[in-house]
């Protein structure tokens, strides 16, 4: 078949080359890597001739290739298909794009299966069709592709040719479903500049150094198991330690403004969703159960629906609002294999969550009460913070419920809070959740990423759908609303970025492990276990190493398990009722020497946060 040459029917849309700024914006950085995402498609079906490319999004900070090959695909072969990109780029000077109809994206594409798929769902689905073609400094097309468009005007001068990397080869189940054909993608980064790249691949290199799923398994929090199943965490004393510890503190600060604990089972009827609207959105995302009766049942996704039947247990006055309700639970979404990684993204989710009910001229002290605990919560940890206004996209209503005026009002409400706050804030167009607006509460860490941690959310949906009000002074009912309050969100996830955050080292209170006592020989066990007693005793988690090995060994294996303080006892310090105490923090070989009385008082004051 002889494929219709494009050319001639291409509308051009290349302008003006734009003035050179290193310092690129979002939308132009995401410009350069999807264009990148081209050159890299390109570049191995020339290279691996008879490959069909599927799709090539941007993502953060680089790119990402889907294809069907032919033939053998390694990491060793990336310098060569990079190498080849670089040629391209100076070759490839603009693009020219048109709409098109499907029967000729399938004349276009004839042996390319995933494109003609593309492209007969996105018809059916009423989407248009677009193609863009690449052109070289002889106006000839060099790359054909069914694509929306977001590409640099000019690669040869919009694109530093030093300033990409493919980093690596991973499978990727066509359209993420696993009934679907696995393809080999492959990952690149792309910044405006080579020492931005650089700057990311020395980012990366510590990144590796900090990996929580290396770390956790050497401070002993945590293991997955096959016979458990992926995404499925199981937690080590230690671990579960640690995830007590700062369910704790988030306590503490909720029951400090009024909150009440309640508790919800971990299933639940269908019908429970398909009220509150979850059931259309997440349908597929959920483990259904089938009782041996015929009835549904699925796996909570979520904890909202079941609060809010709490508080519809019965009329409730404005007098006795707000109703703050806390319940730190597991949830579970059918998250597929290849997207699991770690703790970052499993299948059990325990959120520590929180839902206010309230009227709406009580809804911005709620907010402030909550940002007070996120306050609280972080600054002992250091993350840099900033807040996203998560709002909605105008230009696509059709994904949000609730009326206008009622977005318009909560919006308004949540910068005037923000303002007050004076943190710095960015919009987030576009990232509201389907029932209401969100302040997100966005986080960087040691290494420069930026993550997001807390969020505080309306919701004018559930008080809808599931009817709440309250009895208000004229003694009418009044539509009350929900407000959605999580500080760390998912602990799971929450523990992944903040051990990368700390490289495992843990603020003293956090400790599972808060003191190790180590005595030299033999003969201070006895006033070592003393010592080790004591501190018990004060609540510091202390154990003791009483194994025959030499001093220096011990010490190196309590820094490897990053225990915060190190208190050695040797023949001065039993005779003296004295010990010595090392830091995991500054490294030193001669420590400190104190009487254990002010040891007590310095720990103490430590673990109090």
């Amino acid at each position: 078949m002889k494929i219709p040459n494009p050319i001639k029917i291409f509308r051009r849309v290349r302008g003006e080359k734009p003035k050179q700024n290193k310092q690129k914006s979002p939308e132009e950085l995401l410009q350069i890597r999807h264009t990148l995402a081209h050159l890299l498609a390109a570049s191995v079906l020339e290279l691996f001739p008879g490959s069909e490319n599927s799709i090539g999004p941007a993502i953060d900070n680089g790119f990402y290739q889907d294809f069907e090959m032919v033939g053998n695909l390694s990491d060793k072969d990336l310098a060569r298909i990079e190498s080849r990109m670089r040629e391209k780029i100076s070759e490839w000077v603009g693009f020219e794009k048109r709409e098109v109809k499907v029967d000729e994206v399938i004349k276009l594409f004839p042996h390319n299966k995933y494109k003609r798929e593309l492209a007969n769902d996105f018809a059916k689905e009423g989407k248009g069709l677009t193609l863009h073609n690449s052109l070289n400094s002889k106006n000839e097309m060099v790359f054909l592709d069914l694509c929306k468009g977001g590409h640099v005007e000019n690669p040869s001068k919009d694109i530093d040719p030093d300033a990409f990397r493919l980093t690596h080869i991973a499978g990727a189940y066509w359209r993420g479903d696993e009934k679907n054909k696995m393809l080999t993608r492959i990952y690149g980064l792309a910044f405006a500049t080579r020492p931005e790249l650089d700057a990311h691949l020395k980012m990366l290199e510590e990144a590796k150094k900090r990996d929580h799923k290396i770390l956790g398994a050497q401070l002993d929090l945590f293991v997955f198991s096959e016979l458990v199943g992926g995404g499925l965490p199981l937690w080590t004393p230690r671990g579960t330690l640690v995830r007590n510890l700062l369910d704790a503190r988030v306590w503490k600060l909720r029951k400090e403004r009024g909150y009440d604990q309640v508790e919800i089972p971990h299933i639940t009827k269908k019908d429970l969703y398909v009220a509150s609207g979850h059931w259309d959105k997440f349908g597929d995302e959920l483990f259904r159960i089938k009782t041996r009766e015929g009835h549904e049942f699925v796996m909570k996704p979520m904890n909202c629906p079941h609060h809010a039947q709490i508080y519809n247990r019965k009329q409730m006055s404005y007098r006795e609002l707000p109703q703050r309700y806390t319940n730190t639970t597991m949830v579970y979404r059918d998250e597929q294999s290849g997207e699991l990684a770690g703790l970052s993204r499993v299948r059990a989710i325990t959120q520590d969550d929180a839902h206010i009910f309230a009227r709406m001229s009580q809804a911005k002290q709620e907010f402030l009460k909550v940002w007070d605990i996120v306050e609280n919560f972080y600054n002992p940890f250091g993350f840099e913070m900033r807040v996203r206004l998560s709002m909605r996209d105008p230009e696509q209503p059709e994904k949000y419920l609730g009326k206008p005026e009622q977005w318009e009002s909560a919006q308004n409400l949540l910068r005037e809070i923000a303002k007050e706050r004076k943190m710095v804030t960015f919009d987030g167009v576009g990232e509201a959740a389907f029932y209401g607006p969100k302040l997100d509460f966005m986080g960087k860490d040691a290494i420069g990423r930026e993550h997001q941690i807390a969020t505080i959310q309306f919701d004018f949906n559930m008080p809808e759908r599931f009817d709440l009000t309250c009895t208000n002074e004229k003694g009418e009912k009044e539509r009350i609303v929900m407000i959605h309050a999580a500080i760390m969100g998912s602990i799971e996830r929450f523990l992944s970025i903040l051990i990368e955050h700390t490289a495992g080292n843990f603020p003293f209170w956090l400790s599972p492990v808060q003191v190790k006592v180590l005595p030299i020989t033999d003969t201070q066990h006895k006033y070592a276990k003393e010592v080790h007693e004591k501190l018990l005793a004060n609540n510091i988690r202390a154990e003791i190493d009483m194994r025959a090995e030499s001093l220096g060994k011990k010490i190196r294996d309590a820094k490897v398990e990053k225990i915060p303080y190190l208190v050695v006892i040797g023949e001065k310090e039993m005779k003296e009722g004295t010990v010595t105490l090392e830091s995991r923090d500054d490294g030193r070989t001669k420590g400190e020497c104190m009487l254990i009385t002010d040891l007590l008082t310095k720990l103490n004051k430590e673990n109090s946060v």
